[in-house]
């Protein structure tokens, strides 16, 4: 079986999350023996359609551009039994690139007019392939989607075998998310050899594709945070990964969130603490982090609270030692913060949360 996997995502050199899943699903066809080739649209030369016509008129089938979707790409994709559309979501659809690369499949209709289940089409040249619809968008619900769904299906009907589709994508990128990020990408794979095999995807399978990332505020919040952040910084959202950026929490509230995505489990094997913060400066106040059972509790609430560690130090320092504008161990020696009880944590910290202390 032969697949034509089509990118049309503009962010190479690994930023790309539509090829982070794209990746995978390619993958597991392959394991399940299809043939595979992934043609990466931002690499190759298709112009725009022209509306002349000339597909269907003085070249009946052959565009009159002579590019790599002439020469290459539109006999690949007639020539295959399933395609994948890999598209990010812009403005709810396609980007311009897919939605180009599509225009230009045109020279598979005849210009005559037929009427079909009651709306009036075009015959085509030969048979569609097989289509599954892959995207990827930042906002966390799957409804996001609906209209790119609705557009899929009025084009390829029963062609379509499958749409996947992952909302809160960016996440992705975190290591807070290692875990679930690992069992989306081996549903993928599942979802890959399924495709193959079966021509669909299975609803266990595509539930773990679309698995949650956490409740949808303190995704919002997380994420407007990081845009703030890189607002402030002046970075782009390569510069950003390149440079691993922490959002910069404002706020105690902000701070604990941030704690609560940076937690990583595995670090705290048998650990059971209480880390006080007590914030001076730019946001005063008292909060709490609890550890226990590889579980942790983030609450601005110190009622009950028996510390194991106490940091006191003015918030704005506590955020730049955060994100690597500050050195912890220097500015704990100056005594630009104080920290009282089990030092061992306080050396650990970042261990414990991803970042320095």
């Amino acid at each position: 079986m032969k697949v034509l996997a089509i990118s049309s995502s503009p962010r190479g050199g690994g930023q790309s999350k539509t090829e982070m899943l794209l990746e995978p699903l390619a993958q597991g066809m392959k394991d399940a023996s299809a043939e595979v080739e992934v043609v990466y649209l931002r690499n190759r030369k298709i112009q725009n359609c022209i509306g002349c016509y000339t597909c269907w008129t003085k070249t009946p089938g052959i565009c009159i551009h002579k590019d790599d979707m002439t020469g290459e790409l539109f006999p690949k994709y007639i020539g295959s039994d399933i395609v994948i559309f890999a598209s990010p979501l812009y403005f709810y659809s396609v980007s311009a690139g897919m939605k180009n690369f599509i225009d230009r499949t045109i020279p598979m209709a005849e210009p005559f007019m037929i009427e079909k289940n009651g709306k009036s089409t075009h015959p085509l040249r030969c048979k569609v392939p097989k289509i599954v619809a892959l995207s990827v968008a930042g906002f966390p619900e799957m409804g996001v989607f609906e209209m790119l769904s609705s557009w899929f299906r009025y084009i390829y009907k029963k062609d379509l075998i499958a749409e996947i589709y992952r909302p809160g994508a960016e996440s992705l990128a975190s290591s807070a998310f290692g875990k679930i990020k690992a069992d989306i990408l081996d549903a993928l794979k599942d979802a890959g050899r399924e495709l193959i095999l079966n021509q669909s995807v299975s609803v266990g399978i595509m539930k773990r594709i679309t698995q949650p990332l956490g409740d949808r505020e303190t995704f919002q919040l997380l994420a407007n945070m990081w845009w703030k952040t890189c607002i402030k910084e002046g970075v782009s959202v390569k510069d950003a990964a390149e440079k691993k950026l922490i959002p910069r929490a404002e706020n105690i509230p902000e701070f604990l969130a941030i704690m609560r995505i940076a937690f990583k489990p595995e670090s705290v094997a048998g650990l059971k603490a209480d880390i006080q913060f007590i914030f001076t400066g730019e946001a005063k106040g008292e909060c709490m982090l609890h550890i226990e059972n590889g579980s942790l509790e983030a609450s601005e609430d110190t009622t009950f609270l028996k510390p194991d560690l106490t940091i006191s130090t003015p918030f704005e320092l506590w955020m730049d030692i955060m994100l690597g504008k500050a050195d912890g161990g220097a500015a704990f020696i100056e005594g630009k913060y104080k920290a009282e009880g089990n030092l061992d944590m306080l050396m650990n910290f970042s261990r414990y949360f991803g970042a320095e202390s």
